[in-house]
């Protein structure tokens, strides 16, 4: 049987780390059809609360069911 892939797009946030940032945004895209991840930018921010805020966008390969 063929399979077939979607790409799905996925901004994820962390306060804590760039992997579970990863993570979040993995778990957004649908963590049990996500055969593969890409990140395409890394980048974080300084709340006004002075907080840590690191954002990836990744780009997950889903089988397409």
């Amino acid at each position: 049987m063929a399979k077939s892939y979607v790409y799905r797009e996925v901004v994820g946030i962390s306060t804590t780390s760039i992997e579970d940032a990863i993570k979040n945004a993995v778990a957004a895209a649908g963590q049990d059809s996500v055969s593969w991840f890409e990140v395409l930018a890394t980048r974080g921010r300084v709340t006004p609360e002075g907080e840590y805020e690191y954002q990836v966008t990744v780009k997950c390969g889903c089988i397409n069911k």
